[in-house]
Formats: structure tokens, C-alpha cells, sequence
């Protein structure tokens, strides 16, 4: 019987990291839970074979029903009842399978119903349900908006609302609006204090919005009267059972079907302020953000497993001019390409959410006790590797995603065109993941000031110092004469000191910054489990090669003079308009 997880040992191999041991002691803060919670680990083994049962309980649920509902729910779709969603019947059948597997609370203590798992776990469970179907990921995993409630809400609102994500509610995070997408200084959504009732009161109208007829909702709102930008706003918990709020539209989208995309209108709904007034973007919404990122660069990566997989079947089975097309060297290259890029960029998901896990355990064992002076350099460490990488893993990721689907469709051929093929679903769905929680172009501004300040570089040069294989000395060294050529282009670029030039190359830098970065990873990959990666560590290290060197010629040759002629057609179409 297939399973999504045991399929694919790469996932498995990312739970051996060195780092996992130093995530599980602080996350099991001592393994006091043992002495409470049968289920709770009480060593460092007893927590990865924990991890490793759940990830193959979720294998299982993912390749035996959740996949076999895909097509299904792909051609149903939600649809709108009397201001209600409804989700697709067999989207039903999902939800009730991960509830009975216990598949929700991932992130949460035990305490309040949780599994306490750490987010490279998550990540884990996330990319799995992915490969089977996206866009029942994205309902699954909303429920990591708990994690922002569980850091800056009240007690009271951890011990009313977290239990019942535990217990398999669902969530949304409400930002958007018809005139707040990228922007959401620009939120309206009006949020006023009903001093008679002791709540506040929200009214307006969010688009947008996955999963938008939820069980809960967090929701950014303007809550300072007479203020216009980011300042004003305040994040706010909106329960569903207070009624208030009514579907008034559901997206007719391209992809991912099965997640409900909708248009909320708030009608003097009930809500609870999460936190402190004034935060909701400058603070809560960028730790929703960051977890939402990281959870769509998982989503990703099981999309890119999943074409790899429908690619290299086909090619295996399909014949041409008298032998299987897997044989052509046009398309094994594809399929080495494909495959380099999913290996890679699997690793630096797993890096991130690893970094992720450290300086969130720190920040919760904050709540409870002082840090240590070492404890509190190690939170400003990892808080500052997770920022920075986070971008990188959202927006590498998405865009292999999108590649992957693509060139599963051109190894399909005319067939891959036919909709009776899964290629076309996974190219659909992949089209979304570098757009929504800020796209590409968004992550590379999220990601520009740890490149150009040098943070990024100095990262580079510390993780070119880690051995290596023998047999991988070679790529290492051509990873090695690349790395002044990389700094050599980010001088330049800095040399040119004009906003606009920056700009319009910060992509360039921004993709040869995150492929160093992966080869870096897959070297060290191929180091620990060679049988598993050195294929692909050959072809990604020869892949960024090939990118650092063709968009380093690119940079050194440019001047702020030639920016005019990237503008001319622009121009010259307005004056003609």
C-alpha cells in the first residue's frame, strides 16, 4: 500500500539532523510532560520515533484517501449556501479522516489537547498532505494561525479557543481586502469598542480569504479611528459561533479548488482584541506571515515531489522512435533538473523551519522563566537565520513548484494538455504559491537587506567551511570560485548606488544568494546520506554554477544608463496611447 511519507526517505532523513536534538530538548522543556501525558516522549529517541509514527500515519491517510479524493474534489469545488461555504463532499471526508488521526493541534502543548510537535514536523505532515492534494493542504495547515494566538493572546483566549483547533476546528487569517492586497497598511475593515456589551464590534468587508467561512478567524482591523496607515491597525479573534459574518462571494479560481477562497462581509460581528492595540500589522501579522510562508514553501515542495513523480512514471512507461523517452537526454535532463531542485529545495525548507523551532522554543520557555545570557544569544542567532531564510524558502520553493508542474506537463507531451491527467491539476494549483502570503518579487524585497547588508554572505562563507565527502571535493570547489564572483556582483550592485538600479536587480542577487545557499545544503546532504543525494547535489551544484556566472556577467556589465532602455516600451506605448 503507497504511503506519501515512507515513499520518500528524503523526508525521513531531514529528522536526523544534528540540530533536531537541541529542538526536541527545548521544545519538551526537560520532558516534564512525560510525568503527565502518557503519550508524551521521555528521551530525545523516544520523541523522533513519536515524530516518525505520526508522519506515517499521515502517509497513509494522504496517499489512501486523501489523494483518491483529489480529482473529486478538484471538479466539485465549495459552493455558497445562505451566506454559508460549503465545502466539497469529499473535502468532508478529508477533514474526517485527520480528526479521527489526530492530525490537529500539531503545534500546541499538550496541556491544551496538543501534540507539541516542533515546525519542522509540521513542515513535514504539511508537505505530505500537499503532494496529495494542495489545496486540501491549505485547509489543513491554517491551523498553525493558532501558533499567533497561543504567542500574544490572553490565557483565557488560549484556554477557550485552542482546544477546539486541537480538536480539529478550523481557522483563517482575514488581512486582505478589495483595496488592501500587498498593501495591507491599507486595511479599512472598521473596528469600534462596545463598552455596553465589553467587546468590539467589526464591520466592513475582507476578500481574499482562504478557508474565509471558518470556525475561527484572526482578523486585522482598524481600530484607531482618523488613522490611515499601518499604525492603526489591530489584530482581533472573530468565533464563528457569534455569527455576524456572511460568505458573500466564493472565488471561481484556477487552481487549488478545493480550498475555499472567499469574499467575507462583517456586519457589527462580535470580536476579541489579540494582544495590543496598534500591533496587528506591525507585529502579529508578520509572525502570521512568517508561519503562513514557511507553511506554503512546504506546500511546494509536495507539489514538486508529486510532478517529479508524475514526470519520471510517465517518461518510464511512454515510448518514441522505438525506446522509452527516459532515455532521451532532453528529458532525463528534465528529470535530473527536476529532482536537483525538489532535493534542494526540500533542504533549505527543513533548514528554515529547523531555525524556526529554535528561537520559538526560546521565546515559549521565555514566557515562563528568565533565558540564560547564552540562551538569549541563541534566540537572537536563529531569530536572525529565520529571518532571513524564510523568504528564501518561500520564494525559491514556489517558483520549483511552478517549474516542476510545468515541465511534468512538457514530458507528458500533448497528453499532459488532457485533463485526465493529474499534470494539469499540479500545474493549476502551483500557480498560486508565488502570489499569495507575498510573491516572489515580495520576497525578495523581505530578503534584500540581509543580502545586501552581508548577513547572507558571511552565512555562505560559514557554511563553506563544513567538510565534505571526498568524492564531493570537486563540486565543493567549484562552490568555492563561485562565492567571490557572487561577492563581487553584490559590490557591484551596491557600487552603482541608485535605488532604482538596486531594485531592478535585487532578483538576480536574490537567486544567486538562496542557490548557493542550496548547494551549500545538498553538499552537506550528500555528505550524510550519499545513496540519496549525489545525483542531485551534481546537477544543482552544476545548475547554480551555470546561474551565478551567466547573472554575474549580467550585473558587471550594467549601468544605471541602461535602466531608460527597460522603460522605453513602456513609454513609448503611453505616447502612442
Amino acid at each position: 500500500m503507497a504511503n506519501y511519507y515512507s515513499d520518500h526517505p528524503e523526508i525521513a532523513f531531514h529528522l536526523d539532523h544534528p540540530l533536531m536534538k537541541r529542538i526536541v530538548e527545548l521544545k519538551e522543556k526537560g520532558y516534564e510532560d512525560a510525568k503527565t501525558y502518557a503519550d508524551a516522549p521521555v528521551d530525545y529517541e523516544d520523541a523522533i520515533e513519536n515524530y516518525k509514527r505520526i508522519l506515517d500515519i499521515t502517509g497513509d491517510v494522504a496517499a489512501n484517501i486523501i489523494e483518491p479524493n483529489s480529482e473529486s474534489v478538484d471538479l466539485e469545488g465549495p459552493h455558497l449556501e445562505n451566506g454559508r461555504m460549503i465545502y466539497a463532499s469529499k473535502t468532508f471526508e478529508n477533514l474526517d479522516a485527520t480528526r479521527k488521526a489526530g492530525l490537529h493541534g500539531i503545534s500546541m502543548p499538550r496541556r491544551y489537547g496538543g501534540l507539541n510537535l516542533p515546525n519542522a514536523v509540521f513542515s513535514m505532515l504539511s508537505e505530505v498532505i500537499s503532494a496529495a492534494d494542495a489545496g486540501f493542504q491549505n485547509i489543513w495547515s491554517l491551523q498553525s494561525c493558532i501558533d499567533t494566538l497561543y504567542e500574544f493572546g490572553s490565557e483565557e483566549q488560549r484556554q477557550k479557543f485552542i482546544p477546539r483547533v486541537c480538536a480539529g476546528e478550523g481557522m483563517s487569517m482575514d488581512l486582505t481586502e478589495p483595496d488592501a492586497g500587498s498593501d495591507l497598511q491599507r486595511v479599512m475593515l472598521k473596528a469600534t469598542y462596545d463598552e455596553k456589551e465589553d467587546c468590539w464590534r467589526l464591520n466592513g468587508v475582507k476578500r481574499f480569504i482562504t478557508n474565509g467561512d471558518s470556525d475561527i478567524h484572526l482578523v486585522l482591523a482598524r481600530s484607531e479611528e482618523g488613522t490611515k496607515d499601518g499604525r492603526g491597525l489591530s489584530m482581533f479573534i472573530y468565533d464563528k459561533r457569534d455569527g455576524g459574518v456572511n460568505v458573500r462571494h466564493i472565488e471561481h479560481k484556477l487552481g487549488i479548488h478545493g480550498s475555499p477562497t472567499c469574499e467575507l462581509t462583517y456586519k457589527n460581528a462580535k470580536a476579541y482584541l489579540c494582544g495590543d492595540r496598534k500591533l496587528g500589522l506591525i507585529k502579529y501579522v508578520m509572525a502570521l506571515m512568517n508561519g503562513a510562508r514557511l507553511g506554503i514553501a512546504a506546500q511546494s515542495v509536495g507539489v514538486e515531489q508529486e510532478a517529479y513523480n508524475e514526470g519520471l512514471a510517465y517518461a518510464k512507461e511512454r515510448a518514441q522512435f522505438g525506446q522509452k523517452i527516459i532515455e532521451f537526454p532532453a528529458v532525463y535532463d528534465m528529470l535530473a533538473r527536476m529532482k536537483a531542485k525538489l532535493d534542494a529545495g526540500r533542504s533549505l525548507l527543513y533548514q528554515t523551519a529547523r531555525y524556526v523551532d529554535v528561537y520559538k522554543a526560546l521565546e515559549d520557555i521565555q514566557r515562563d522563566r528568565k533565558l540564560t545570557p547564552e540562551e538569549r544569544q541563541e534566540l537572537k542567532k536563529f531569530t536572525r537565520l529565520a529571518d532571513a531564510f524564510t523568504p528564501l524558502a518561500k520564494g525559491m520553493n514556489s517558483e520549483y513548484a511552478n517549474q516542476n508542474a510545468y515541465d511534468a506537463i512538457s514530458i507528458h507531451g500533448g497528453s499532459g494538455f488532457i485533463m485526465e491527467y493529474k499534470s494539469q491539476r499540479l500545474f493549476r494549483d502551483a500557480r498560486i504559491f508565488s502570489i499569495y502570503e507575498g510573491t516572489t518579487q515580495l520576497q525578495v524585497v523581505a530578503a534584500i537587506r540581509y543580502i545586501t547588508n552581508g548577513t547572507l554572505l558571511t552565512i555562505i562563507k560559514e557554511m563553506a567551511e563544513a567538510a565534505v565527502a571526498p568524492e564531493l571535493q570537486g563540486l565543493k570547489a567549484r562552490i568555492d570560485k563561485l562565492i567571490p564572483v557572487y561577492e563581487e556582483a553584490l559590490n557591484n550592485v551596491k557600487a552603482l548606488d541608485n535605488q532604482e538600479a538596486h531594485d531592478f536587480l535585487a532578483r538576480r542577487l536574490y537567486d544567486m544568494t538562496a542557490e548557493l545557499v542550496m548547494s551549500l545544503l545538498i553538499l552537506d546532504d550528500a555528505t550524510r546520506a550519499p545513496e540519496l543525494f549525489t545525483k542531485s547535489a551534481n546537477v544543482y551544484v552544476r545548475m547554480t554554477e551555470e546561474d551565478v556566472l551567466g547573472k554575474s556577467a549580467y550585473i558587471k556589465n550594467f549601468t544605471v544608463e541602461d535602466l531608460p532602455s527597460f522603460r522605453a516600451a513602456e513609454k513609448t506605448e503611453e505616447a502612442e496611447a
